[in-house]
């Protein structure tokens, strides 16, 4: 029992770390919306630096929470979407935003 205390904790502990960095529930509610190519990303969050949203993206495609697709037109596009994993996430942060509208 208690193990699955701590293996709760642990698993709870990890996601905090993920979604409690700067940024990271702002950019997964845009990618919401469909997939966002990294200027219009810049563009919807004005107050995020290039070098932190790149940052950001690349940790969110290591958590397997966005996939980067090069799509090769010319010129050359990268494309950003969310994983059906990184669309479960967007459904729980979208409760919370729910809260937030509610209650802040």
């Amino acid at each position: 029992m208690i193990e699955d205390v701590k293996s709760l904790l642990a698993g709870a502990e990890h996601v905090h770390q993920i979604i409690g960095k700067k940024w990271v529930s702002l950019i997964i509610h845009v990618l919401n919306d469909g997939p966002k190519r990294f200027s219009e990303l810049n563009t919807m969050i004005p107050d995020l630096s290039k070098r932190m949203l790149n940052e950001r993206l690349k940790e969110l495609e290591e958590y397997g929470l966005l996939i980067r697709v090069v799509i090769p037109d010319r010129p050359v596009r990268t494309e950003y979407s969310l994983t059906a994993k990184g669309q479960e996430l967007g459904e729980a942060l979208g409760h919370v935003e729910a809260w937030a509208l509610k209650w802040l």
